[in-house]
């Protein structure tokens, strides 16, 4: 578990799967997914974050509001293996239910995140990526003192060619530069 001054990242509790399929459904917070996500597809996305967790030691940590202890959604870092010219890599990311957004959490939990995977994990590099216009997300990687080279923007191969989802940049931060950062 990890703990910021207003949330609580920890491990999958039984209790977030609503919630969680219910944030997976919004046409918002879907907007730059290849597709939102049947209950039964955010079951089994849990299930294999909770997987992540007893391989990798970290993952994608569900993310509560400290004060009242209401499910908001994840935020960590995920072991990425699907073909492009920078993986296998951690990239870091969040999803978060609408209701939560514009408060600052993603970037919050992602310092914290960012702060495990360097000094816990011993990870020298972590990676984010979004597509195109998710302008939000790369804000977010921006604030986090990630960086972006227009040559590292790929086309996602885990999105159907026609997605808008498809079109993805990437953002990299080196552990050096987060020390300095």
């Amino acid at each position: 578990m990890l703990e910021t001054q207003r949330l609580v990242m920890r491990r999958w509790q039984e209790t977030d799967r609503e919630p969680y399929a219910a944030l997976n459904a919004d046409p918002e917070v879907t907007e730059f997914l290849p597709s939102a996500l049947t209950p039964e597809q955010s079951d089994r996305m849990v299930d294999r974050i909770e997987a992540g967790f007893d391989r990798y030691g970290y993952g994608l940590w569900a993310l509560e509001v400290r004060e009242t202890r209401q499910f908001i959604g994840w935020t960590g870092l995920a072991v990425q293996t699907f073909e492009a010219h920078f993986t296998p890599a951690v990239e870091i990311g969040w999803r978060l239910a609408r209701s939560a957004w514009g408060h600052g959490y993603a970037t919050e939990a992602a310092r914290a995140a960012l702060a495990h995977g360097f000094e816990v994990a011993g990870l020298t590099e972590i990676v984010s990526m979004a597509t195109v216009s998710n302008i939000r997300s790369h804000a977010v990687m921006e604030r986090l003192g990630m960086t972006r080279d227009p040559a590292d923007d790929f086309d996602y191969p885990l999105a159907p060619v026609e997605s808008p989802a498809r079109h993805a940049v990437l953002y990299r931060l080196s552990a050096d530069r987060w020390r300095s950062f």
